[in-house]
């Protein structure tokens, strides 16, 4: 099978998953190393290919009509709180990212929409030595949720309020995070 027949191939498993799919269960379908799956991974994103790397694998993005960035604040013992608190609403937080003043933004992919990808998370964090992106920016941080409805990212945001998770922006963030948009592909921000 040619390079181009194969990233087809890897197109068409992601698409019907409907989770991630590990790149070591990618190198075995496709009977190739797993950095073959990394340069494939790597050349589909090239052609704007919406690949998304999450803890547990590759998946396909998803069409998004709603989508809302949330910048939040809590400790390591509420993390598990705030982001059962998207999922449990039906949103799916895709990132989480900082904004840092020397080293600008710092993104990193997600793709959590249950509970147990939530638990699956944390226990990845327990279980090593590396840290939550948070903690670099002394617990301040970004999530881009995304949901069916604009309702839906309300509701979101109406319980992060209440449960004092939202964040002021401060004057060196670039993003007007009070601006307003219709529907759309466009991104709503919040704080």
């Amino acid at each position: 099978m040619s390079g181009e027949q194969r990233r087809e191939k890897m197109l068409e498993i992601l698409g019907g998953a409907g989770h991630p799919v590990s790149g070591a269960a990618l190198a075995k379908m496709l009977e190739v190393s797993r950095q073959v799956v990394v340069q494939d991974i790597a050349l589909l994103r090239a052609q704007k290919r919406e690949i998304i790397s999450t803890c547990r694998g590759y998946m396909m993005g998803e069409a998004v009509d709603c989508q809302r960035i949330f910048k939040v604040h809590h400790s390591d013992d509420e993390m598990e709180e705030e982001l059962n608190l998207y999922v449990d609403f039906g949103g799916m937080v895709k990132d989480e990212f900082v904004y840092h003043k020397i080293y600008d933004v710092i993104r990193v992919e997600m793709g959590l929409k249950s509970r147990r990808d939530v638990k699956e998370y944390l226990e990845k964090l327990k279980g090593g030595s590396s840290k939550s992106l948070k903690d670099v920016t002394a617990g301040f941080h970004y999530h881009t949720v995304i949901a069916e409805s604009e309702e839906i990212l309300d509701q979101i945001q109406n319980e992060l309020q209440k449960r004092g998770f939202l964040a002021e922006l401060r004057d060196y963030e670039p993003i007007d995070f009070w601006k307003e948009s219709a529907g759309g592909n466009h991104e709503n921000f919040s704080m």
